[in-house]
């Protein structure tokens, strides 16, 4: 699952998020996203290219308003309301991914963060300078601290594209990432 905002703060990082929907449409993932543009765009693009699949999950009564999936979703999923859809994604998360993004992103990851502290741990990711920026903040003014009732193992900031790749081939086990 890929959380990441409709304006790029910069065209590194929107790379970034190309790079990162590559990786893990080569490590078989499904890349599960909004549908739209920007972020979400860049790493569907990066899914499509290794040949995966990019599923956009949506609310039902937005759609319309919202506009047209970005040219790279093969399947989509429309859902009545916004805590649904939160679910769905965290419910079928075998990774969620988060870069920056406005405040649809950051409930979104926050939603991930208290959901694999306390339902699941599905590991999340941050990467990208301004959701990394985030973490920090959030670390340093303590919004996320560590104790023995919230361990954040979860939880990893990945610092380049490079740093995702080898995070995510330690995360497969061995033989179930394809070539």
């Amino acid at each position: 699952m890929f959380f990441g905002g409709v304006v790029p703060a910069s065209p590194d990082e929107e790379r970034l998020a190309e790079e990162v929907g590559m990786a893990l449409a080569g490590a078989g993932f499904t890349l599960l996203h909004g549908g739209y543009n920007g972020l979400m765009e860049a790493a569907a693009r990066g899914a499509a290219s290794k040949g995966g699949t990019v599923t956009a999950v949506t609310l039902a009564d937005k759609h319309d308003e919202w506009g047209a999936f970005n040219p790279y979703v093969t399947s989509d999923v429309r859902l009545p309301d916004i805590g649904t859809r939160l679910n769905h994604y965290l419910d079928h998360a075998d990774l969620v991914v988060a870069m920056g993004g406005g405040v649809g992103t950051l409930h979104e990851l926050t939603a991930a963060v208290y959901y694999a502290g306390n339902v699941r741990p599905v590991p999340v990711w941050i990467t990208g300078p301004t959701a990394l920026g985030l973490l920090a903040y959030l670390r340093r003014e303590k919004w996320l601290f560590e104790a023995e009732t919230r361990p954040l193992g979860f939880l990893r900031p990945i610092a380049s594209a490079a740093a995702f790749a080898v995070q995510l081939h330690d995360l497969i086990p061995l033989g179930e990432a394809e070539a």
